[in-house]
């Protein structure tokens, strides 16, 4: 549809260079606007736009879990009812990497609804740019040291640590899919830990797998920050698709009209996890954006992601 190629045009804009918080929230809140009118019918429906996304109601956590000395580093856990032990979903928010925006306040909805279902929801905050130590290595071992704590606090909060699934939207689904990964460093990597926690299978949300082919489109909506977290030099050890196989199951989903990660690179990335002899699938939904697969209160959330989410439970 025309809508579709135009908006494949602003999707792969030069990138913003801009680091004023506000001008870059403003110019993304106009690209946005621009989307939504290009694809809203006569009733005005359209992708969900980035403030009905930062005006969804928030819930709060059963326990937040520091993991680090750094206000960033810390877990909001959502516990279901009973005593366990609870599949755990790892939840881990976007936002461009940048500590501009609110990270745990925006998942805490999807994380609510997912404890509602049944499931533990690890809600991982990180250190962002802007904070101390964010960037490369810090954000990764931000994610790993996190992941990791799911062990030590199993017996405490009534979690299994052999039923983990990781989920991230945008930057976040570019951390799920590394979190999943990361077995397969190297030793010399600052990145290498013994003994990561295994994840079972990762769901992607208008995230980025492969850093080599596709950060210039990320880069497109964000700007600069992910060459700033994850440096080209560093690609062999922060890009999930340098670290196939893994032999964790992998989906990507994203919405027909995602301006940040359109659903051609999840289907490119698809294609990787397969060729290297893992399975994947892309998923693509009709008449989404970015943002409509992390509203709780969205069809793209209840027909399409929780599913995905059950699915991936063993998947292997």
């Amino acid at each position: 549809m025309p809508a579709a190629r135009e908006w494949a045009d602003v999707a792969r804009m030069k990138p913003e260079t801009t680091r004023d918080p506000s001008e870059r929230r403003r110019r993304w809140a106009a690209v946005l606007a621009a989307m939504t009118a290009m694809v809203s019918g006569p009733a005005g429906a359209g992708p969900a736009t980035v403030q009905a996304y930062m005006a969804q109601a928030q819930a709060p956590p059963d326990a937040r879990i520091p993991y680090g000395a750094a206000q960033a580093q810390v877990v909001e856990l959502f516990r279901p009812k009973g005593q366990g032990p609870f599949p755990v979903v790892v939840l881990i928010h976007g936002g461009c990497f940048l500590a501009e925006y609110e990270g745990l306040k925006q998942t805490s909805g999807l994380a609510a609804d997912l404890a509602a279902r049944g499931y533990a929801v690890w809600n991982v905050e990180y250190r962002r740019l802007g904070e101390a130590g964010a960037g490369y290595p810090g954000t990764f071992e931000d994610v790993a040291t996190a992941v990791d704590r799911i062990r030590t606090e199993a017996a405490t909060y009534g979690l299994d640590p052999s039923r983990v699934v990781a989920v991230g939207h945008s930057a976040g689904g570019h951390l799920a899919l590394w979190a999943a990964s990361r077995a397969k460093l190297p030793r010399t990597s600052p990145l290498w830990r013994a003994d990561p926690l295994p994840i079972e299978g990762v769901v992607s949300l208008g995230g980025i797998g492969d850093l080599y082919t596709h950060a210039g489109v990320f880069s497109g909506a964000c700007g600069p920050t992910l060459v700033r977290v994850a440096p080209p030099r560093t690609y062999g050890e922060t890009s999930p698709a340098a670290l196939l196989p893994t032999g964790v199951p992998v989906t990507m989903i994203h919405g027909e009209f995602d301006h940040v990660m359109p659903p051609d690179t999840g289907r490119a990335y698809a294609a990787q996890v397969r060729a290297a002899g893992d399975r994947a699938e892309a998923i693509e939904i009709e008449g989404a954006g970015h943002f409509d697969p992390v509203m709780p209160t969205s069809e793209a959330w209840k027909t399409v992601v929780v599913p995905a989410i059950v699915r991936a439970f063993g998947a292997r």
